[in-house]
């Protein structure tokens, strides 16, 4: 039924749960949004943040990541666990992103593990912040999206992501009272998606229990913004060889050294089939 209404001429009507998140992100900044994965995928990947994160702190050291305030982070967790892929690669999401970005050449920027210690200890994601950090600018349409997918369900008292609703629409910070009195914890259960344009101010809140808080963060980007990784070199050359996958990796972006590479790069794109197929 729709809601009755005078001297209204226009009116936005989403006709399916991507178009009604888009909405939500585009007026409010946010929203939460299901993953489609079974319980049996979740515990899959649970179990498998727990092994890139034994990986990852082996290969470097906890005392290199605690002194660096790296220790409650797992950079870019798919290059330890390509099942983590399936994850950056969600049909929703990648949908989502190219709906509100207007965009479909889109990559991604960035794939964090993220640990909201317990009992109350503080960690680097838990200041006021975009996922563009240093940029005090309102643009028409985003430029880049967050998609943080719980590992765990996010609660009240675990933590969950506190968001400023609409900030991503105003250039400056707001001030400490508008904050105080603005903040919305947003809430959801484990294997859904909370969705931020980048722009949006959030942070992670105090866990006040005795239980970590997991996730694992995605920034999805129009091409032009630089990778936090350049996942390419990181991954690997034969990481993938799905051509779309590979657009969504970075693995075209390469900056080109003289005119004679860039001449050699457009005979390239020329001389391939563009692939119509999607992932």
């Amino acid at each position: 039924m729709e809601i009755e209404s005078y001297g209204v001429q226009e009116r936005i009507q989403p006709s399916t749960e991507i178009e009604r998140a888009a909405e939500c992100i585009r007026a409010l900044g946010y929203a939460v949004v299901d993953s489609g994965y079974t319980d049996s995928q979740i515990k899959e990947y649970v179990e498998a943040f727990e092994r890139a994160r034994k990986t990852y702190t082996n290969l470097f050291g906890y005392d290199l990541l605690k002194s660096t305030d790296e220790h409650y982070t797992i950079r870019c967790p798919l290059g330890y666990e390509a099942r983590f892929l399936e994850i950056a690669t969600n049909q929703n999401i990648v949908t989502l992103a190219k709906t509100l970005l207007n965009n479909s050449y889109i990559i991604l920027n960035q794939q964090n593990g993220i640990i909201n210690p317990p009992f109350g200890e503080r960690y680097n994601q838990g200041f006021w912040h975009r996922d563009l950090p240093y940029q005090h600018n309102v643009f028409f349409r985003p430029l880049a999206i967050n998609a943080l997918f719980c590992i765990d369900d996010f609660t009240y008292d675990n933590g969950a992501t506190k968001v400023l609703p609409s900030s991503h629409k105003q250039a400056a910070f707001p001030s400490d009272s508008f904050v105080e009195k603005q903040a919305v914890q947003v809430t959801a259960r484990r294997g859904n998606f909370i969705v931020l344009d980048c722009m949006t101010y959030h942070s992670g809140g105090t866990n006040n229990t005795s239980f970590e808080r997991r996730a694992i963060n995605h920034v999805i980007s129009v091409p032009f913004i630089r990778q936090q990784i350049n996942l390419p070199q990181f991954l690997g050359s034969d990481f993938t060889q799905d051509r779309n996958v590979r657009q969504f990796l970075g693995y075209f972006l390469d900056t080109l050294n003289s005119p004679d590479e860039w001449l050699q790069a457009r005979l390239r794109k020329f001389q391939c089939t563009k692939s119509t197929e999607e992932f």
